[in-house]
């Protein structure tokens, strides 16, 4: 191998910062989570510091003062705990998943814990995995936005809609996509 294509081969050791830095992400979300599981615990046993905090972070107006959790707003909190963890899967399969595909293989092999997912994965499969997930990260969040659907406007509820139903078909497309580069079509005889 010569000197340039040394250089350019090497190169890709320089995305392990970036999923370094994507680790790090990853522990504010694990962070974040657990801020958002305690104020649920406290406002659940009374706690109006906490059901205020909880208010304000899921962005829920009240119409009437609110002394105490209802369906509605734990139904939204655990909706974004739901939505951490979504966001947190998607983060593990860019690291895990980039990593193997771009940077060295992990020798996982033989690990009683390998993801069954990491065995076959390579740029094609993590993208159809990402967009999946994106999919159902934006699922979670469409859900919290309709039943919270009184604190937006007309106006934010289409265009989220909207946006999607566009992640839905650019997931399709590139599944549809994937498959005609994996088996192409047979030539008639």
């Amino acid at each position: 191998m010569n000197l340039l294509s040394q250089l350019i081969f090497s190169s890709r050791w320089l995305q392990l910062p970036l999923y370094l830095g994507l680790i790090a992400a990853q522990a504010v979300y694990v962070f974040h989570f657990w801020v958002e599981l305690v104020h649920l615990m406290e406002a659940a046993f009374g706690n109006q510091n906490a059901l205020a905090l909880l208010i304000k972070s899921i962005g829920y107006k009240e119409t009437v003062a609110v002394t105490g959790l209802n369906e509605t707003i734990i139904m939204l909190v655990v909706l974004a705990l739901i939505d951490v963890v979504m966001i947190s899967n998607l983060l593990i399969m860019v690291i895990v998943g980039g990593y193997e595909t771009f940077v060295s293989r992990m020798n996982l092999d033989d690990h009683p814990d390998q993801p069954e997912w990491l065995s076959h994965v390579n740029a094609s499969v993590l993208k159809v995995k990402l967009a999946t997930a994106i999919i159902g990260i934006s699922s979670i969040h469409l859900l919290k936005t309709f039943i919270n659907a009184d604190n937006y406007t007309e106006k934010v509820l289409m265009w989220q809609t909207i946006i999607h139903i566009t992640f839905l078909l650019s997931a399709i497309a590139i599944a549809y996509t994937d498959k005609l580069m994996a088996h192409p079509p047979a030539k008639p005889h």
